[in-house]
């Protein structure tokens, strides 16, 4: 079987250029988040977790597990369902791992040890985002060379989720006492970190590709999990009837957004 990487080397321009859009659209969205007044940001971030949410679902269960379910074959479907059950695991694992050390104080805890223990967290939340940066250009290059449609539906699922995450790691790294333009920086390096996996993942592509399906069932399992176990639990802290209609009406489409994606293929 020839290699893809030499019968269609224009992928990776596309997948450069989703990798890339996402880092500059979610500093971007740090930035404007900076200079909006302090009352409207909970609620523009709140409008961005909504519809990446539905885009998050969307491309989960009508693009990625549809394809992965297809490439598998005669294997059957009995392995992609495995293999998406196994990924919810790991990613409880690892999220479990990254905010152990952001559990509440207990009480008399001084504030140094306050403030030391904020700092870490903060520094904690940054070694988490840039795995999961990393992790997401693997994933969009595997996506991609599978299939090019596929891929720019999930270039976008991933650029909608990205933007929320880095705002709220960036609102977390502030309370944790990082100074504004530190927290920026470091911000802009784990989002490379996205470029420079897909570009691993570019020049090691022959390797996986027998195991295409079970990295497009494990994006599944990634999105899946950032959807319902993160994103989700956040849209409940609005109780008003006003909000909750908000928060359903951008779900919705976002789910519109990939299905006229879809559609378009």
């Amino acid at each position: 079987m020839p290699s893809l990487i030499a019968t269609d080397p224009s992928i990776l321009v596309y997948i450069l250029a989703f990798t890339g859009l996402a880092c500059v659209l979610s500093l971007a969205a740090v930035a404007a988040y900076l200079l909006l007044p302090e009352r409207y940001r909970d609620l523009s971030l709140g409008h961005f977790v909504s519809f990446a949410t539905g885009t998050l679902l969307g491309v989960a269960f009508l693009d990625l597990l549809p394809q992965a379910l297809a490439l598998n074959g005669a294997r059957g479907a009995e392995r992609i369902m495995v293999v998406v059950l196994v990924g919810i695991f790991v990613f409880f694992i690892l999220e479990k791992a990254l905010i152990w050390r952001h559990a509440h104080h207990l009480p008399g805890t001084s504030d140094h040890h306050r403030h030391h223990h904020g700092a870490n967290a903060g520094a904690l939340i940054m070694v988490g985002d840039t795995f999961h940066n990393f992790l997401d250009g693997i994933l969009l290059t595997a996506v991609f060379v599978t299939d090019l449609q596929l891929g720019i539906v999930t270039g976008i699922a991933v650029i909608a989720h990205e933007i929320p995450q880095e705002l709220g790691d960036f609102a977390i790294m502030l309370r944790s006492g990082f100074p504004r333009l530190r927290a920026f920086a470091l911000n802009a390096l784990s989002s490379v970190a996205m470029i420079v996996g897909a570009l691993v993942a570019w020049w090691w592509i022959d390797a996986i590709k027998s195991y295409l399906p079970d990295v497009l069932a494990f994006t599944s399992a990634s999105f899946i999990y950032i959807a319902v176990a993160d994103l989700i639990p956040s849209l409940h802290r609005g109780v008003r009837l006003r909000d909750s209609l908000a928060q359903l009406i951008l779900m919705v489409c976002g789910v519109t957004a990939v299905v006229l994606l879809h559609g378009a293929e």
